[in-house]
């Protein structure tokens, strides 16, 4: 009984979203991978892509440059195709192995990257404030307010401990956002659970 009572809890914190109709983009956004790194190219559906759900960071030149999870998601998602220096076309299971190399811990930290976008949250990039990821309020876009939330992404059998914990803790409430940590099972479903400091 104690089970279902965190998994609705769970679902609380981050309801998944309606069925709500997006403005479809007309064609997959071209791309490029040097340096560990993705660049779009100058389109309008590059600017889209950044526009409508914020992804990657506009450059001046008109380009998006995309994080590599950012990318994979997109590709996934049949919005995004990569290329390599030769022109050459990078699938999904090719652009995930050049992750896995460049980040450590990249799949745990996709599964809850990809989980919270298919929530229809914003989801960001987090290292200067020492955390994995930050996640928006729906409708709520980076510069227009402050992320609600930081998440930290773990695999359910990995270990930490109170020290780690602690400081994972300390990080959000430095930052004046919520806790969240993402535990990711075997499946690959991810189950959050929400800390908060408590004043006795």
């Amino acid at each position: 009984m104690a089970k279902k009572k965190e998994v609705s809890k769970a679902e609380e914190i981050l309801p998944k979203k309606d069925k709500v109709e997006q403005t479809p983009i007309k064609e997959p956004v071209k791309a490029f991978f040097s340096n560990e790194r993705v660049l779009t190219e100058n389109s309008d559906n590059a600017k889209e892509l950044y526009n409508q759900s914020r992804y990657g960071n506009l450059l001046e030149d008109g380009r998006v440059q995309l994080a590599l999870i950012e990318s994979l998601y997109l590709v996934e998602k049949k919005r995004l195709f990569v290329y390599d220096g030769k022109n050459k076309e990078i699938g999904f299971d090719a652009l995930l192995k050049k992750s896995q190399k460049v980040e450590p811990n990249f799949w745990v930290r996709y599964c809850v990257y990809k989980d919270i976008r298919n929530r229809g949250y914003i989801i960001k990039t987090a290292l200067k404030f020492g955390a994995d990821f930050r996640i928006y309020d729906r409708g709520v876009k980076p510069g227009e307010d402050h992320a609600r939330w930081v998440v930290f992404p773990v695999h359910e059998g990995s270990t930490l401990t109170w020290y780690e914990f602690a400081a994972k803790n300390r990080v959000a409430h430095s930052t004046k956002k919520r806790l969240l940590l993402g535990i990711v099972d075997s499946e690959m479903d991810v189950t959050y659970y929400e800390c908060r400091w408590l004043r006795p």
